[in-house]
């Protein structure tokens, strides 16, 4: 298979490229059209082309010019899907119990709640022995999970000594961080300023929340039931119809190999101008996997300023390599090479695809959540659960991953594995949701992704692979 006109390698049938003519020493390798490397050594016609006789263009920061090429996506109208209306005027498309805990010392007891009454624990190994910004992303990613839209209803659970204390954590809730009452599980609202009060910021509280500190009563496992049971209780009983234009989709890649550029992430990228057509949103994240390509993503900035941002998001995650005396381009995997993946170019140029054609409307930061409609563009790391779970925490109500190599993994809303290739679909079908290379119809595909939103378990769901990692760049005390 041959790409662009303009390249000189061909895909084959093993997901591998091939010189089709020819290529000099030092000359670049193009695939889909745009360098992917350059050649270490002559490479004959029809030879394998590959780590062995190329390597990266990639260097550290660089400067960009903003050259915007893009054009709007045809508004059409939404179909409906059935949701859950909460009160902040969002929907949810999942109506969860979620035990979140403060500080790791409680994961197990986290876990053992979620699991008596059928919810999900969030848990994590941080919320002490941090400083500075870890400690920051660790508690404000948890808050960003206790307003997720996909939770009917949240218990916060603290040990008692953690640095992320529950009245702290209470605090950037928007509760008086004063007025715990144990035996309830609550915290008050603090009462709107007026002209004799100072402001305070503009929080809004989660809907259906309680907490427990673990080391104030006898029996923290009967305390923490009896706090969910008024959180089931409290959760609406039904769904409601709701257009399918305030959905909001991550779009994440993982495994990947010669065939991801090539079927599963241009049928997201075609899902992804879809929903945008309709006045839904998406989110790509994985800035290093953009490293090589984004120069296609800043082309499609709808502003100068959402460009400004984009090149700082680029050029910030390339000085955290440098940060750490690391080269920014030591990437793909020995799974993707293993699959025809041969520079970082090369995955990233099939990586973005998944953004589709369209617009990028915003580029937010780590924590941050989604603001306008359309194509978002969000900072994080390529690993897989750490980067899905700041598409979760940006509210995202599920994800679309796709995978060449396969993954059983999945994060805390839906995660559907859509898959590069037969061969996986055929021998892992517990894991995966789509095979796009035999099913490439965006149509079929959105009415998949709208029966998901609408309740239909994806695979991760069914196996209970469902989970958070949260960033970390700091020491440990």
């Amino acid at each position: 298979m041959v790409i662009h006109p303009s390249d000189n390698v061909e895909v084959r049938d093993d997901g591998h490229k091939y010189a089709r003519r020819d290529i000099a020493e030092g000359e670049n390798i193009i695939k889909y059209g745009m360098p992917i490397g350059h050649a270490t050594r002559a490479i004959a016609k029809g030879e394998h082309v590959h780590v062995d006789n190329v390597k990266t263009n990639l260097g550290e920061v660089l400067e960009y010019r903003y050259e915007p090429s893009f054009a709007d996506v045809p508004r059409v109208p939404a179909p409906t899907i059935r949701a859950y209306r909460r009160p902040d005027g969002r929907i949810g498309i999942r109506n969860d119990l979620w035990v979140i805990p403060l500080v790791g010392c409680v994961n197990r007891l986290a876990e053992r709640l979620a699991a008596r009454v059928g919810g999900l624990a969030l848990t994590h190994p941080y919320g002490c022995s941090q400083m500075g910004e870890d400690h920051e992303r660790t508690a404000n990613m948890l808050v960003q999970f206790c307003h997720h839209p996909n939770a009917g209803g949240v218990l916060v659970v603290a040990l008692g000594c953690e640095n992320n204390t529950l009245e702290s954590f209470a605090a950037r809730l928007g509760y008086d961080p004063k007025t715990f009452d144990a035996a309830s599980g609550t915290f008050q609202t603090p009462q709107p300023p007026n002209s004799q009060t100072p402001k305070r910021p503009n929080i809004q509280p989660p809907f259906n929340i309680r907490f427990l500190r673990a080391q104030d009563p006898g029996d923290e496992f009967e305390k923490g039931l009896a706090l969910l049971a008024e959180l089931d209780a409290a959760r609406p009983k039904t769904r409601e119809a709701v257009s399918a234009s305030e959905l909001v989709v991550g779009l994440k890649c993982g495994g990947s190999d010669g065939f991801s550029g090539l079927t599963a992430n241009p049928l997201v990228g075609r899902f992804s101008d879809w929903l945008a057509a309709r006045g839904g949103s998406t989110i790509l994240t994985e800035v290093p996997e953009m490293f090589g390509a984004e120069t296609l993503l800043m082309k499609r900035c709808r502003t100068r300023d959402v460009f400004d941002k984009c090149v700082k998001m680029i050029n910030d995650f390339k000085g955290y390599y440098a940060a750490h005396n690391q080269v920014c381009y030591e990437n793909p995997s020995p799974g993707n090479k293993a699959g025809g993946i041969t520079t970082l170019e090369d995955k990233s140029l099939g990586c973005v695809q998944k953004g589709g054609s369209a617009p990028v409307e915003d580029v937010l930061g780590y924590g941050e959540t989604v603001k306008r409609h359309g194509l978002s563009l969000l900072t994080g790391p390529g690993n897989d659960l750490v980067a899905s779970t700041v598409l979760a925490a940006a509210g995202c109500h599920l994800i679309l991953f796709t995978t060449g190599r396969g993954t059983p993994f999945g994060c805390v809303v839906p995660t559907l594995k859509v898959a590069t290739n037969d061969a996986l679909a055929a021998k892992k079908p517990n894991w995966i949701d789509w095979n796009a290379m035999s099913n490439p119809d965006v149509e079929a595909f959105a009415q998949k992704v709208l029966a998901v939103a609408s309740g239909e378990k994806a695979k991760n769901e069914v196996c209970g692979a469902q989970g958070i990692a949260i960033f970390k760049d700091g020491v440990t005390l």
